[in-house]
């Protein structure tokens, strides 16, 4: 039996730190020559099974590409590991034939972080998806690769307790920690960083490692160095994250959101740093520029006025809820915010956050046909009024489609840029400004990516961030845990 693959691969030239790319087709030496495949499937058969293997052109590309603008970048193999004993012994197989492993979660990711870049295993691992050891007292629980966001939630429904951090998709678990992930609840509840309690991690010789020791879920701890952030955010160049343990939180007694328009941006950010300077504990607060809530309106069936707009969620007591409503609706008022519109039911709440989560979508639709990619900063809350106005300074002045959304309680801002594909004067004014914009954000002592991790796009950028020391530092990490380059590579570094 033999298994032939492709002696060809799509491959493509960056064009530019931004990661924009433009398709070419060259010669691709595989990995395993001579015969080399022949020996390596029927490895890989033995560990996952018939069932579990797959050298299908559809399967391969649909594990080439993630969310991002990024062309797709398919593996040579894809795998489907049932436990991490499986991706231990799998890792071993690709270790020993100098294979790179990438590992797959569900797809959501926005700077091309899954693809293929040097050919290799795609380790997709959504058949680990098991809810492991809930601790409802303790509030903390370990899940697999496989269970989503939306999934762990709906397992624990009844149980009093959710895990809050929402960066809309229903993304992996373990992909979120694997990204840095946060999302709309961040600046109450805080980023995966501060809510992972331990990892267990497949290195690329197929050791397995726990970066808190085995089975240990305290809430804090000074013992040693810090394992667990090192791989929270490593974006599957060091391990296979096979394991997360989480922290929960109680469910809130009461929620209730509203929307407040304001006379400028400068007003609407005055707001939110006052609101957090009173120490009202809120839960959400999101930013829309006049174009993303025309867009969210026109999607959603909505009628907010087109103006700069908050987006905010309180969660508490009723008693501490009255409370917080009262401060929050004094300060915008002082800053020339509109009155209050309400969410007070689940219902109507779900309606306003799915406009909120849907402003991918809403974006997209304003020029139908076009493809959309979404830019990704933090800067210090001072200086939020001054990058977005200039932003949206840069965007008239050359003509370009980029609602702007952002977690502003944090700091982190997202332009979703739509664009012809097949005009290639938009695709370079769009290139230009996305890194006019990151390069803006550092300037302001910020940081190019808040949330979306580095991936392919952005590996010029952080050297720029970082500086040449640390990023060493950084390829010294690397080279210990990963000396043949196997994880994910040409990834963040």
């Amino acid at each position: 039996m033999t298994f032939a693959l492709r002696s060809t691969r799509r491959l493509y030239t960056h064009l530019s730190t931004s990661g924009f790319v433009q398709c070419r087709t060259i010669k691709k030496e595989h990995n395993l020559k001579n015969g080399g495949w022949e020996r390596v499937i029927p490895a890989f058969r033995s560990v996952c099974g018939e069932d579990g293997v797959s050298l299908g052109e559809a399967v391969r590309e649909q594990h080439g590409r993630d969310e991002s603008v990024h062309r797709c970048r398919p593996p040579d193999v894809v795998v489907w590991p049932r436990s991490v004993e499986e991706v231990s012994a799998l890792a071993k197989i690709c270790h020993h034939h100098h294979l790179p492993i990438i590992p797959f979660g569900t797809g959501t990711g926005l700077e091309g972080g899954v693809g293929a870049l040097k050919g290799g295993v795609c380790f997709s691992l959504r058949n680990m998806d098991r809810v492991l050891d809930l601790h409802q007292e303790d509030f903390d629980v370990s899940v697999e690769p496989g269970v989503t966001r939306k999934g762990l939630n709906s397992y624990l429904r009844d149980t009093g307790l959710w895990f809050p951090v929402d960066p809309g998709a229903d993304a992996s678990l373990c992909g979120m920690a694997a990204t840095s992930a946060s999302g709309t609840n961040a600046v109450r509840y805080g980023t995966m960083r501060e809510n992972v309690l331990n990892l267990e991690v497949v290195l690329a010789d197929g050791s397995i490692i726990h970066t808190a020791g085995r089975g240990r879920r305290p809430r804090k701890t000074s013992a040693g160095y810090n394992l667990t952030n090192l791989f929270v955010g490593s974006e599957g160049t060091l391990g296979v994250i096979t394991k997360t343990t989480l922290r929960l939180y109680g469910v809130p007694e009461a929620m209730v959101s509203a929307v407040c328009t304001f006379p400028s941006v400068q007003a609407a950010v005055d707001s939110t740093v006052q609101v957090l300077q009173t120490g009202v504990p809120i839960a959400r607060i999101e930013f829309l520029d006049d174009v993303m809530i025309d867009a969210c309106n026109s999607f959603n069936s909505l009628s907010y006025p087109v103006a700069p707009t908050l987006f905010l969620e309180f969660h508490g007591t009723e008693k501490s809820l009255e409370e917080q409503v009262t401060v929050t609706e004094e300060i915008t008022q002082a800053n020339g915010g509109s009155d209050f519109s309400w969410a007070r039911d689940a219902e109507t709440r779900g309606r306003l956050w799915k406009a909120r989560h849907d402003a991918w979508y809403a974006a997209l639709a304003l020029r139908p046909g076009c493809k959309a990619y979404s830019t990704d900063v933090c800067v210090p809350l001072s200086r939020l009024p001054q990058i977005i106005v200039e932003t949206k300074e840069d965007l008239m002045l050359n003509r370009l489609t980029g609602p702007i959304a952002g977690h502003v309680g944090d700091g982190n801002f997202h332009c979703i840029m739509v664009m012809d594909p097949n005009d290639q004067g938009e695709v370079t004014r769009v290139h230009e400004f996305t890194e006019r914009l990151a390069r803006r954000a550092l300037a302001m002592d910020g940081t190019c990516t808040g949330e979306h991790g580095v991936g392919l796009g952005k590996r010029a950028l952080l050297r720029e961030e970082m500086g040449p020391l640390a990023i060493e530092v950084m390829q010294g990490l690397k080279a210990s845990l990963d000396p043949k380059n196997l994880m994910n590579p040409g990834k963040v570094l």
